[in-house]
C-alpha cells in the first residue's frame, strides 16, 4: 500500500530537477518481508521512498540505485543468499533479485499514479532499459534469463465506515494512517467536523435510507459502526448488492441474530447474510474506540490480502 508513496515521491523529486531511479523487487527465493512488485524510488540526492526489507539492505540499495543512475543503465542484482554482497545478510535467509531502471522522466510515474487516483488496477513492466506502465492488470511474471518481468497492483483498501460514535473517528484515522482510502458517513455531524481538512471523504446522514450515498468497488470494505442498529438495515441491504471485498458489521451476537432476522425478512438471502463479518473484528473483548478500530482494521486488512481478486473478477 506505500506504491502511491513512492511514485509521489518519484514525481515530487523530478520536479526539482533530480533523476530518479525506480527499484522493483523481481524475484523472492525463499523467506522475505516483501513480495515480488514492491517498489522503491531513489533519488539522485540519496533520498528514497519505500522499503525492501526490513532495514537490511536499504543502504546498499541506494548505493546500487545511484550507480545504476551514474552508468544511466539499469541492472538486475541479487540480495541475500547467492548475492556478491558477502557482507549483506537477509535474517530471514531468503534472497532478492532486484531491478534497478532509471527513468527517463516523469511520464511512467504520472502514469501510474493516475491509475491509483482513478482506482484502478494496473500493473508495471521492468526490464532492460525500461519501465512501463500498462493499463490492465497482469499476473507477477519474471525472467532472470530475460532480465525482465510484470507485476500487476490492485486498487489499495478503500474504507467505506458508516456509522456514529468515537470508533468511527477511531478507525477512520488509522485507517488514513495505513495509506488506505477513507469514505465515512455518519449522521454525527461533529465526526466531519474532526476529520474537515484530512483525506477523508465525509458525507452526513439525515435518514437511515440514504442508500444513494454508498459508494463501493471490487476494492470497498464497508464497516457499520452503528449503537442504534436500526439506522442500519436499509443501508446495509444496499452494501450488500454492491461489490466489496469486506463486510462488517458492529454488535454482539445478540444484536447480529436480530439484524439477520431483520434482513431475513426483507428479503436478504441466507447467503448474503452469511457474508456478514460479526461481531466485528479479529478479537472482540474490547470496548474502548481504539481497540475495535484496531481490531477491525486488522480484519479488513487480512481479507484484502487473502481475497483472489483476479477470480473474484473473472
Amino acid at each position: 500500500m506505500d506504491s502511491a508513496a513512492v511514485f509521489e515521491f518519484l514525481l515530487d523529486k523530478q520536479a526539482a530537477g533530480q533523476s530518479c531511479v525506480l527499484v522493483t523487487v523481481a524475484a523472492v527465493e525463499g523467506s522475505s518481508m516483501r513480495d515480488p512488485g514492491t517498489i522503491m524510488g531513489v533519488a539522485q540526492d540519496g533520498s528514497f521512498a519505500g522499503s525492501l526489507s526490513g532495514g537490511c539492505i536499504e543502504n546498499a540499495v541506494v548505493k546500487e540505485a545511484l550507480d545504476a543512475l551514474q552508468a544511466g543503465a539499469s541492472r538486475f542484482v541479487r540480495f541475500g543468499a547467492g548475492s556478491p554482497y558477502l557482507d549483506i545478510r537477509l535474517p530471514c535467509g531468503g534472497g532478492l533479485d532486484i531491478c534497478f531502471t532509471p527513468l527517463d522522466g516523469p511520464e511512467f510515474a504520472q502514469l501510474c499514479q493516475e491509475m491509483i487516483t482513478q482506482r484502478r488496477p494496473f500493473a508495471i513492466e521492468v526490464g532492460v532499459g525500461f519501465a512501463k506502465c500498462l493499463s490492465d492488470w497482469l499476473p507477477t511474471q519474471f525472467s532472470l534469463d530475460k532480465q525482465a518481468g510484470t507485476f500487476g497492483y490492485w486498487p489499495k483498501p478503500r474504507l467505506q465506515i458508516i456509522g456514529h460514535g468515537a470508533s468511527v473517528e477511531a478507525l477512520a484515522k488509522q485507517a488514513m494512517g495505513m495509506r488506505c482510502d477513507v469514505a465515512v458517513l455518519s449522521p454525527d455531524s461533529q465526526i466531519g467536523t474532526v476529520l474537515n481538512g484530512s483525506a477523508a471523504h465525509f458525507q452526513e446522514l439525515t435518514r437511515a435510507d440514504q442508500s444513494d450515498l454508498l459508494n463501493s468497488d471490487p476494492w470497498t470494505a464497508t464497516i457499520f459502526l452503528f449503537h442504534d442498529h436500526d439506522w442500519e438495515i436499509d443501508l446495509m441491504m444496499r452494501a450488500l448488492e454492491m461489490p466489496h471485498f469486506y463486510l462488517g458489521a458492529m454488535g454482539g451476537r445478540k444484536a447480529h441474530a436480530w439484524r439477520s432476522e431483520v434482513l431475513l425478512a426483507r428479503g436478504v438471502s441466507d447467503v448474503q447474510i452469511d457474508t456478514i463479518c460479526a461481531p466485528i473484528g479479529l478479537f472482540h473483548s474490547s470496548r474502548d474506540p481504539q481497540s475495535l478500530a484496531l481490531s477491525t482494521l486488522a480484519e479488513v486488512i487480512q481479507a484484502y490480502q487473502r481475497t483472489d481478486f483476479e477470480a473474484a473478477l473473472a
